[in-house]
């Protein structure tokens, strides 16, 4: 390769990783920079080990929010990749592509071309999905041939089909394809898994992208955007050697996700005049919407114990993590081979709201996301949340140094009406739990537990448990160039500067209606087509199928 690669991509992560091969395939040379190591080894590739690698400092950033004044003033945990692969390496790996509409939204609120029409044969295009015998099977909705494996679990657990029933019983639908015509109702969770193994964006798309000899994979801290008379032309990092710049002959992208790719633009004097100026960075560009707009999903874990000896809390010892551990390492099957999450539901919380708000992730044991029981004995839960806060938050630097974490604020539970969301997800999963399919299985509440039924008092419990679904976005938001808050046009270049553009989830206008791994990669593919210039995928006109009743009956 010559000194100087066509394009420059900050960060091999979701999106980062789905953008070099889309561009490497092309013909182009492509420098890849990531700060992260390398992602082999079982802790990464295990699926039923994920609650490990986000909480290693050798695998995760360590980011943390400011304290939450709306939770109590508790710091939550914020989570992302460090590693080859970004979160796709470190996450739960869900694959939930994101409701229609929620697309349309982006579409009508200035992001032209990314309507759901739009976005999905980009979707198809980046999957190979497993969950069906053919194309048959998935309405057209469904991508056969790409990177990107999609597969379901053997839902072998009993709990997982009772779920599902538990929900029908409730009166919900069964939905055969969430990712498909219809998200609402309940049905097989699908995952980003294959054969066994975890199917980041490091094994689907850089590997392959490695072997064609035209990317170069850089291992350094991203310090700035390096910018000449309003154009970028490459990027100032951080090596064991020393302080050096990448050139760019085309174009810099970044998709260093949602926390680090704003810290980057605001280094680079890219952002709100006066915090610029407060950190002493020349301002090149002042777009005050860069950091703000930041958005996640928060959840609670509804608890109960099982009055039959049938969830993973019988593996949960050294003894039965070590035993599955060993069928993965020389079989790649078991229980291991799963991230067991594989049933869910997606519901709406009330009459009036036209498509899901609520998601749930089953789970066969109580326990915490970071791997801590917290249950003595057997148990299951769900995780359950909604999925479309109007609580903004924002990102600011620290410092001007590029080692310094920036300031993350979330402003969590901020909005009256994520209280009364968070309350109707209570009151729904109880009722969902309360359903015949859990008679043979379901004890006492753990959490919130019996006592626990006054507003005031979910309210308390709320304030103290809730927890992030590590789905941060939205903070350099997409929209039309006349949007004095829009960061990026809707082909993703930052306004104000040439030759630099964003692709990761930090673009969402608002976040979409489940886990976001899907859409990011979604996003680093559709940006490749943006920046190769040669016309975008045609758009489709398949719609979703919606209920009928949605303004009167919340089911």
């Amino acid at each position: 390769m010559s000194a100087v690669a066509d394009y420059v991509v900050v960060g091999a992560g979701s999106a980062g990783c789905a953008l070099a091969y889309r561009l490497v395939m092309a013909g182009h040379r492509v420098d890849l920079i990531e700060f992260g190591g390398t992602d082999y080894g079982p802790f990464i590739q295990m699926p039923a080990a994920l609650s490990y690698p986000m909480n290693m400092s050798r695998y995760d950033w360590g980011f943390s929010s400011e304290p939450e004044p709306g939770l109590g003033g508790r710091r939550l945990a914020t989570p992302r990749g460090k590693v080859l692969g970004g979160s796709s390496s470190i996450n739960g790996m869900v694959f939930v592509r994101g409701h229609a509409k929620d697309f349309d939204f982006w579409r009508d609120s200035g992001a032209t071309g990314w309507g759901y029409g739009d976005v999905l044969p980009y979707f198809k295009r980046m999957e190979t999905w497993h969950g069906g015998s053919g194309d048959a099977d998935d309405g057209g909705y469904r991508g056969h041939d790409g990177p990107m494996h999609v597969t379901r679990g053997p839902r072998q657990n009993p709990l997982f089909d009772a779920f599902i029933t538990a929900g029908q019983q409730a009166g919900y639908p069964v939905t055969a394809d969430y990712n498909g015509a219809r998200q609402e109702g309940f049905g097989a969770m699908e995952a980003t898994i294959w054969k066994g193994r975890r199917w980041s964006t490091a094994n689907a798309y850089l590997r392959p992208a490695l072997k064609t000899g035209k990317l170069r994979l850089i291992k350094g801290l991203a310090h700035k955007v390096i910018i000449s008379d309003k154009r970028a032309t490459g990027v100032e990092i951080r090596t064991s050697g020393g302080v050096k710049t990448i050139a760019a002959g085309i174009e810099v992208i970044l998709s260093a996700s949602s926390i680090n790719t704003p810290k980057l633009l605001m280094l680079s004097g890219i952002g709100p005049a006066a915090h610029l100026a407060e950190m002493g960075i020349p301002v090149i560009a002042d777009r005050p919407g860069v950091g703000e707009n930041l958005q996640d999903h928060l959840e609670i874990y509804m608890q109960y114990q099982a009055i039959q000896p049938v969830t993973l809390y019988k593996h949960w010892n050294l003894w039965g993590k070590g035993t599955i551990g060993a069928r993965w390492l020389f079989t790649g099957t078991g229980l291991g081979a799963s991230n067991q999450f594989e049933s869910c539901g997606f519901i709406r919380s009330r009459p009036g709201v036209d498509y899901p708000d609520i998601q749930y992730h089953f789970l066969p044991l109580a326990v915490r996301y970071d791997g801590r029981a917290s249950a003595l004995g057997h148990g299951f839960q769900a995780h359950v949340g909604p999925m479309r806060s109007k609580s903004r938050g924002n990102i600011r630097l620290n410092s001007p140094d590029p080692a310094a974490a920036p300031a993350i604020r979330f402003n969590y539970m901020s909005h009256d009406e994520d209280w009364q969301d968070f309350r109707a997800c209570v009151r729904l999963t109880r009722e969902i739990f309360g359903q015949p399919a859990f008679a043979p299985f379901r004890g006492a509440e753990i959490q919130p537990g019996a006592d626990a039924q006054s507003d005031p008092q979910i309210d308390a419990f709320i304030r103290e448990h809730a927890e992030s679904a590590y789905h941060p976005c939205g903070s350099a938001r997409m929209g039309a160039v006349s949007d004095p808050m829009a960061v990026v046009d809707p082909e993703l270049r930052v306004i104000g500067v040439r030759g630099l553009r964003v692709a990761d989830s930090s673009i969402f206008p608002r976040i979409t209606n489940g886990n976001l791994n899907a859409p990011s990669i979604m996003t680093g593919e559709k940006a490749a087509d943006h920046l190769l210039g040669r016309g975008m995928l045609a758009a489709e006109n398949l719609a979703p199928q919606m209920p009928a009743n949605w303004q009167n009956a919340q089911r």
